[in-house]
């Protein structure tokens, strides 16, 4: 039995993994602390809000004062740490509040932990959620594993590089039980609609246009976000201590690929002639810095875990268009407000 804290648990990955450990694991106590900023949600969390095994802590992970509280009082066993500012754009725009979190907060995190389990480490587990962008950029040619070089490019990735680093420093320094992963982009349901694949489904349903940075020419490996809740589980339970594994979908898309294959579905979806989604598209200026292609190599995973992804990318974009259609709600309460102002600032036409 784990009493486990869950930080960024209402928001995209982390409603994934809350509920699945929620749900799969009923003996086990989790606490989802989240600071619900713009992209946590608890409408991502209602079947499950409810359940005797959940709990919810609405506050920051930079808090330190808050986190030694909640160990005294959950005595927690383990940690899988989720909660992330992790938008290049907006990193790009806010540096700082990328430090704050992922550095400031990873750390507290890390120290609340070692101060409460004050060394008795058995059965411990500290797992940090973290990103390939860490890796830099690849050429055409060649993927990243475990042991490729850390060569970050925007704030987003240099501040998940320095909390990976903070993670393996207590790893060494006070004998931390920690595990690491590093994923490739992620889609699915609850994504909020400042991605990519959400961004261009709310926007084909509404008629329009679709930004793509540059000419659209920019690699990127697609996980489900289902099949890296299930890595995760497989990780936290079976995974190394002070290990890394990487988790990738091995579903290398094109950004103009990606988004001409989701109009395709989008019109067949919806009723509409074939080509009318595709004319949406208007290429915008392209954002600072642009990684070219980023390939993950999940062969230690699947060599020494079993784990391997459920399904292919056009399974899994059907599956998440479908989702959308089906829950209008979810997505016209997160697109208001706020973000319009950020939407429209952001992509700027060419």
């Amino acid at each position: 039995m784990h009493s486990i804290l869950l930080t960024g648990g209402a928001g995209f990955i982390g409603s994934h993994l809350t509920r699945l450990f929620v749900n799969k694991y009923p003996n086990y106590k989790i606490v989802n602390l989240d600071k619900l900023t713009y992209a946590g949600n608890l409408e991502n969390l209602t079947d499950i809000e409810h359940l005797p095994n959940y709990t919810f802590v609405k506050g920051d992970i930079t808090d330190l004062e808050l986190l030694r509280k909640l160990f005294k009082e959950h005595q927690f066993t383990a940690v899988l740490h989720c909660a992330a500012e992790s938008h290049v754009d907006r990193s790009i725009t806010d540096p700082l509040a990328f430090v704050t979190t992922n550095v400031l907060g990873t750390s507290s995190l890390l120290l609340a932990a070692k101060e409460y389990w004050a060394g008795k480490y058995e059965g411990k587990i500290f797992y940090h959620i973290s990103t390939d962008e860490v890796y830099g950029s690849l050429g055409e040619e060649g993927f990243f594993t475990e042991d490729t070089a850390y060569d970050p490019r925007s704030p987003y990735s240099a501040s998940k590089a320095s909390s990976d680093h903070m993670v393996r420093a207590f790893y060494h320094t006070y004998q931390m039980p920690v595990k690491l992963s590093n994923c490739s982009n992620n889609y699915g349901p609850y994504h909020f609609p400042e991605k990519l694949i959400p961004l261009c489904i709310h926007n084909i349903i509404n008629n329009k246009p679709l930004p793509i940075y540059g000419k659209g020419e920019n690699v990127r490996d697609w996980l489900f976000v289902e099949d890296h809740a299930r890595a995760i589980d497989v990780i936290f339970h079976k995974g190394k201590i002070g290990e890394t594994y990487n988790i990738g979908g091995h579903n290398e898309w094109t950004n103009i690929a990606l988004v001409k294959e989701l109009c395709r579905q989008m019109d067949e979806k919806l009723g509409r002639e074939e080509g009318t989604s595709e004319k949406l598209i208007t290429y915008v200026k392209d954002r600072a810095g642009h990684d070219l292609r980023y390939a993950i190599d999940a062969t230690k995973l699947k060599d020494e875990l079993g784990w391997m992804p459920s399904l292919q990318f056009e399974e899994g974009i059907s599956k998440t268009i479908d989702w959308y259609l089906q829950n209008k709600k979810w997505l016209d309460d997160v697109t208001s407000g706020n973000y319009q102002k950020y939407y429209e600032a952001q992509y700027e036409k060419r």
